[in-house]
This record gives structure tokens, C-alpha cells and sequence, in this order.
């Protein structure tokens, strides 16, 4: 293209910015977009990278254990705890366990501590992170139902009529999973120290994880129901001289019954086993 044909162009590219009112330079100085930006080489990209690396600030990870350390940690902070604020702290503030990250809260119990009934879960679900308290939601309210068909109350002041609630695992499991055995097998020196605490007189196992757990028992929950056991601590630490166990039943969790409402006459058969155990 000669000198003459630009020229026109470049008046020709003008008069159409002019017409369309484009009549201030924005820069001083020529800059040309249609040219493609230089890219980096490899080697340049990796030396930018660790330059941005060191220059970063340096952020301390929380230093989350390997299974046998968590354990073994576990076992030695449950036992020192004396009263359930400190068990409820040392909870809190364990990294031994993964779920700690995902969870929006730690859920440890509720209902009356002086109750004769202790009712315990496998984990905490959507409602009870968000809330922090176990069972809640449609299935905490089918449990308050449950509850009071023989005279049960989370909320009672008598001891006798009062029921306290807690889970196995106090962290909820992403998307509602079932907890990973290495979840529950750190978990266990925890929820088994909470009992030592609570000194219930009998024990309530909602769901097959929590009566595996607690009982040491790989039967399901249908074989397991039906009956009652002696539970006794499994952690070696924890475990009391005098070896008394505590009566335990298991039954089937109110989530269950939310899906498969024809069990709710197996659970209504498991209440009057504890009402009779109750009134003897």
C-alpha cells in the first residue's frame, strides 16, 4: 500500500470516530490492540511464581493428625476432661479431625445433663450444623413426638422425665455421608467420656452407626433392637474399675423413620421397652 492510498485510510478511520463522536484522544501516545500481548516463557512463569510464593505472607495450616496420633491425642484430652465445659472445649478446639473443616459448627449436646435417659446419634446433619444442637429439624421434631408418647422431654427440669441428646461424631459429615470409621474411631474416646460425665441410667442408641460404635457390635441395628445391652466404655483409658455397665437399647434413628414411616411401629415397641425399664 503507497504513502497516498494509508493517508485516505487513516482520514477515512478518523471521520468514522469523528461521526460517531469519539473526538478526544484518551493517550497521548499510539497504542496498537490489535498486536498480541508477549507471552511469558515456561521458565519465566516458574520464576514468577516463586518470587510471588516468598514475598507472600506466610500462613500457619492448623496441624490436623494422622489417625493413630489423633487417637492416642483423643484419648489422653477426653480423659482429662473433668466436667463438660472442658470436654465441650477440648471438642472444640481438636484438630485431630477433618469434619472440623467442613462443618459450619461443632454440635455437642442438649437437653436436661442431670437426665436419667441419655439419647445418643451418629452425627450432626444440615439442621443440627447450622443450629449446633443435635437432632433438629423434621427429625428432631419426630423424636420430641417419639419422646413424649411416654413421657420424655429434652426440655424437662425433672430428671426423670428429662432426656439429654448427643451424637457419636460431633462434626457433620459433608453432604450427610455416614462417618468414615476413622471418624468415629477418634470420636469415640470423646462421646465415651461424655457418658462418663452425664452417668445416665440407661442409654438410648438412635441408628445402626451409633449402636455399632458404642456397643462394639458389627450386628444391624434390626438385630441389635429388641434387646438390651450392658454398654461399657471401649477405650482402655477410660475404662473403670469396677467394670458396671449401663443399660442400653437400640433403635432406629427418627431420620430413618422420616424415609420409611412403616418402621415407626418397631420404634413405638422399642419406647415401651424403655418405659418399663423406667418404672421397674
Amino acid at each position: 500500500m503507497n504513502c497516498a492510498a494509508l493517508q485516505r485510510e487513516m482520514i477515512t478511520a478518523l471521520e468514522w470516530y469523528v461521526d460517531h463522536g469519539v473526538d478526544i484522544a484518551v493517550q497521548d501516545e499510539v497504542f496498537d490492540r490489535t498486536v498480541m500481548p508477549a507471552v511469558p516463557s515456561a521458565q519465566q512463569t516458574v520464576q514468577s511464581l516463586v518470587q510471588s510464593m516468598a514475598s507472600a505472607p506466610q500462613v500457619a495450616a492448623p496441624a490436623f493428625l494422622g489417625k493413630s496420633d489423633a487417637y492416642e491425642e483423643a484419648v489422653k484430652l477426653a480423659k482429662a476432661a473433668n466436667t463438660l465445659e472442658e470436654l465441650q472445649k477440648t471438642i472444640q478446639e481438636f484438630d485431630g479431625i477433618a469434619l472440623k473443616k467442613t462443618a459450619s459448627n461443632m454440635v455437642f449436646a442438649d437437653g436436661n445433663p442431670k437426665a436419667d435417659i441419655m439419647l445418643i446419634g451418629e452425627a450432626p446433619g444440615a439442621d443440627e450444623d447450622r443450629i449446633g444442637k443435635p437432632f433438629m429439624g423434621q427429625s428432631g421434631q419426630l423424636l420430641d413426638r417419639i419422646l413424649k408418647s411416654i413421657d420424655l422431654d429434652r426440655n424437662a427440669e425433672d430428671a426423670s422425665k428429662a432426656v439429654y441428646l448427643s451424637n457419636v461424631v460431633s462434626w457433620r459429615p459433608p453432604g450427610n455421608r455416614t462417618p468414615a470409621p476413622a471418624e468415629i474411631e477418634v470420636s469415640l474416646p470423646f462421646i465415651e467420656r461424655h457418658i462418663q460425665l452425664i452417668e445416665p441410667k440407661m442409654i438410648v442408641l438412635c441408628g445402626g452407626i451409633a449402636a455399632q460404635s458404642l456397643l462394639g457390635n458389627s450386628q444391624s441395628i434390626s438385630k441389635l433392637r429388641k434387646a438390651w445391652h450392658d454398654y461399657l466404655p471401649q477405650t482402655q483409658a477410660l475404662k473403670t474399675a469396677e467394670g458396671k455397665g449401663i443399660p442400653a437399647i437400640a433403635t432406629y434413628h427418627p431420620s430413618y423413620l422420616l424415609r420409611t414411616p412403616q418402621q415407626k411401629k418397631a420404634v413405638w415397641a422399642d419406647m415401651l421397652m424403655i418405659l418399663k425399664k423406667k418404672l421397674s
